[in-house]
């Protein structure tokens, strides 16, 4: 079973088929009597494309809940103008229910095509492309001059009171969380989120879906 999830917002019908582009950088160089070369660079920005059908009148008992197109399209309408990167996520589970692999990444909407065709029925189709999105940053670098040494004073440290108990730490989850983005700020890595679910099986039943208000332990 597959869910599709765009900044949060789960898709009501999973896309039957999902295009993942990885495009190389490489560049092929001729050189005079030696043939071609290879130059091997960094790959792009991967590319994601799906087309999304929108149920018009809920008439489909598989969907995942009933909103109207417009209520899809207004948010993909709201992504285009922010432009803003959001999350992407395709989450795979087996039929047994056992959590297979996701698909979780930083995007952008490149741009999407809706269509609407009478003799196919009164559903919207949206054509979508998302583009992988890597932060970026103005790095400055401040030159200090250094300072004379001075002689080293030597102070006696104060004992701390310590606790045997350990300290419990929590997190109270934020609208657009995510499991991913939670263990990579107290981790690290994004990849140890499976700590935090395990911590807190009681109050998640699925690791791709949290809510705002809910008060997770972070192991």
């Amino acid at each position: 079973m597959y869910s599709f999830f765009i900044d949060g917002m789960e898709l009501p019908i999973a896309p039957q088929k999902l295009t993942v582009k990885i495009k190389g950088n490489n560049k092929t160089l001729t050189l005079i009597n030696e043939g071609d070369i290879n130059f091997l660079r960094a790959p792009g920005l991967t590319e994601i494309t799906f087309d999304a059908v929108l149920p018009m009148l809920g008439q489909y008992s598989f969907a995942n809940g009933y909103r109207r197109p417009d209520s899809y399209l207004n948010k993909l309408e709201s992504l285009m103008t922010d432009k803003e990167p959001f999350r992407f996520l395709v989450s795979r589970v087996s039929p047994s229910g056992r959590l297979l692999y996701d698909t979780n990444m930083k995007v952008s909407l490149e741009n999407y095509t809706i269509t609407e065709d009478a003799t196919k029925g009164p559903d919207v189709t949206v054509s979508i492309t998302l583009k992988q999105y890597i932060s970026y940053s103005t790095k400055t670098v401040t030159v200090v001059k250094p300072k004379p040494e001075k002689k080293p004073v030597v102070q006696q440290k104060k004992k701390r009171e310590t606790s045997s108990a350990p300290k419990v730490k929590t997190y109270t989850v934020k609208s657009g969380d995510c499991l991913w983005n939670i263990a990579k700020k107290y981790y690290g890595n994004g990849a140890q989120y499976t700590k935090i679910y395990n911590a807190n099986k009681g109050k998640i039943k699925n690791p791709n879906l949290i809510y705002p208000g809910q008060v997770l332990t972070i192991p």
